[in-house]
């Protein structure tokens, strides 16, 4: 994952891409069962806010460590 992440609002095409998934199901099941990122519908769109991410991304380092 970079370390800086885009400024605007991320789509699951930007997370799998960041994180190397193998399709975009991979972020829907995440949502699905609330163990990924906390994401936000834009009508019909799945979107992330970066920071969100980050913080997810730190909870699961802390969670490994």
């Amino acid at each position: 994952m970079p370390s800086e992440l885009p400024n605007r609002f991320l789509t699951p095409d930007d997370l799998v891409d960041m994180f190397e998934l193998p399709s975009v199901e991979t972020v829907y099941q995440w949502r699905r069962k609330r163990t990924g990122p906390r994401g936000f519908r834009v009508g019909r769109h799945l979107r992330f806010d970066p920071t969100d991410v980050r913080a997810w991304v730190d909870s699961q380092l802390r969670e490994a460590a």
